[in-house]
């Protein structure tokens, strides 16, 4: 059972790796390990995700856990009925972006703080390979959270001019609640693109990383002549940008956008940022007066890390974006109103405020496949040893004019590198440099 428990959350393959059989096993499993009482489930648009529900919720209710089911959510709206329904925890069953045939978990004690890899998901992967325990039976009722929630989120806006969005939700969870915060904003005109929750996933995947995914959300929102478009992955808790001349935003770069904007309404905040981001990101938080603080890639680290740090806001370089007032929680929806907000403010098109931000060329996310992670990357370390080195994830190699992040996956041998430079001459000619001496170390090394 170990290949379906990650390092954040609980995915496989279904029904060969994760079949109803285990979800019951691992319902059970989590109400033992919280030792809950009160638990909240939701479900993607998956053509699993209903029996996988139903069995996660029957191993629960024979732990003695009063369940309530919310139905077919996004994550950020389980996320929201954890911490205002006052519940022990919660689980929503999705595999996010990736494909139709996956499914799996996302877990969270009470007030949405998800399950930590490094202690959570091992004991509970033990809990579920011992025999269930069947208790005095609980109960299951249903309930529908979806307008307390769209008014939580639409109570976020601030600027509601006249603005055209295009919104693509990629037949996922965000789908149904797009229509429903428009409604709330007549200013907002929206032009919607793949708001029926299909887990078929008809049209494209529902990953706004992947640049294929985005190419009709791009000629639409130039034929449209919208202000912005924006896409989101299936369970609604990422989102990417395409400004008005229909090109993709950096995800970093947002992080920098909604930083300057927050400040503004919480003058020298802490603001968190995953440490592949641009160095403009770093500089544009310190500029607004705020307080910047590095942190590692993943959900469970940032969220942790912003309680921590008492941080209003977090921004991922994979398009999570986290607020402190949506309970540490990141935030698909929300982040497509602090964008139309920002817009509407200031006058601008997203491109003119993208702009400034672009000084420095980044390579984006390049995946390699190695065969030892770990002794590539100690012979960067040893070849980049006059650097400003640090290992907060991964190794991370800084000089004045350039530098670069490179972290191994947790769950197969890849090793992901992301590298900066000021001026795309040295960019170039510095990311062949690593190359080069990846391949050094290991001849087989391929882009993947």
């Amino acid at each position: 059972m170990a290949e379906i428990f990650r390092a954040y959350d609980i995915r496989g393959r279904y029904p060969d790796e994760l079949d109803e059989v285990t979800a019951k096993r691992i319902g059970n499993a989590f109400i033992r390990l919280l030792a809950a009482e009160q638990i909240v489930v939701g479900r993607d648009m998956r053509l699993s995700s209903p029996a996988l529900a139903r069995a996660f919720i029957e191993g629960a209710v024979e732990a003695g856990a009063e369940v309530t089911d919310i139905g077919m959510v996004s994550t950020p709206l389980l996320n929201y009925a954890i911490a205002a329904g006052k519940f022990d925890g919660g689980v929503m069953v999705t595999a996010s972006h990736l494909p139709g045939e996956m499914n799996g978990f996302k877990l969270a004690r009470e007030d949405a703080v998800p399950l930590s890899g490094d202690r959570d998901l091992p004991l509970l992967e033990t809990l579920t390979d011992e025999e269930p325990v069947v208790r005095a039976a609980g109960s299951c009722r249903r309930t529908d959270m979806l307008d307390d929630y769209i008014g939580k989120v639409a109570g976020f806006v601030r600027s509601p001019g006249p603005l055209t969005i295009v919104a693509d939700a990629g037949n996922g969870m965000v789908g149904p609640e797009v229509p429903r915060l428009f409604e709330r904003v007549p200013a907002w005109r929206l032009i919607p693109l793949y708001l029926e929750p299909d887990g078929r996933f008809p049209h494209h995947h529902a990953n706004p990383l992947d640049p294929k995914t985005t190419q009709e959300l791009q000629e639409r929102v130039v034929a449209e002549g919208a202000d912005f478009g924006v896409a989101f992955d299936g369970d609604g808790d990422r989102c990417g940008f395409i400004d008005e001349r229909g090109e993709r935003v950096r995800e970093d770069l947002v992080t920098a956008l909604i930083a300057d904007y927050l400040l503004g309404e919480n003058p020298g905040a802490t603001i968190l940022y995953d440490l592949r981001s641009s160095r403009a990101v770093v500089e544009a938080i310190e500029m607004a007066g705020g307080r910047a603080v590095r942190s590692r890639v993943g959900h469970a680290f940032i969220k942790a890390l912003m309680r921590e740090e008492k941080a209003i806001f977090a921004g991922e370089l994979s398009g999570h974006y986290y607020y402190r007032d949506m309970g540490y929680a990141d935030n698909g929806l929300l982040t497509m109103v602090l964008v139309a907000n920002i817009l509407a403010a200031s006058g601008q098109t997203l491109s003119e405020l993208i702009r400034p931000l672009e000084r420095y060329p980044s390579t984006g996310e390049i995946n390699l496949a190695v065969r030892d992670p770990s002794a590539v990357l100690a012979v960067l370390e040893a070849r980049y040893r006059d650097a400003d080195l640090d290992h907060l994830d991964g190794l991370t190699i800084g000089y004045p004019t350039w530098w670069f992040n490179i972290r191994p996956s947790h769950t197969e041998p890849v090793v992901r590198l992301n590298l900066e430079a000021e001026t795309r001459d040295l960019m170039d000619g510095k990311v062949q440099e690593v190359l080069s001496v990846i391949r050094t170390a290991d001849p087989a090394a391929r882009e993947v």
